[in-house]
């Protein structure tokens, strides 16, 4: 995938986001999208519903998974 195509892709779109524009934009997805967010970007990560269950007993909530996606985004 070249610059270009990247930065048509949503999810590289979320990247280029800052601040309240960011979390205004994660908060209008679903749970499961961020989920899915989570886990494209963070391979090493337990994300998925069955994997945090299976690892610590419980599941990444909505709130949870925008507080990550946040740190994911603005420590890179």
């Amino acid at each position: 995938m070249n610059d270009e195509e990247k930065l048509k892709h949503p999810y590289y779109q979320l990247m280029e986001l800052k601040g309240a524009e960011l979390e205004k934009e994660l908060n209008s997805w679903p749970r499961m999208d961020l989920i899915e967010w989570l886990d494209w970007n963070d391979r090493n990560g337990v994300y998925k519903d069955e994997d945090s269950q299976r690892e610590f007993g419980n599941i990444v909530g909505k709130d949870e998974a925008i507080e990550i996606i946040i740190k994911q985004i603005t420590q890179d």
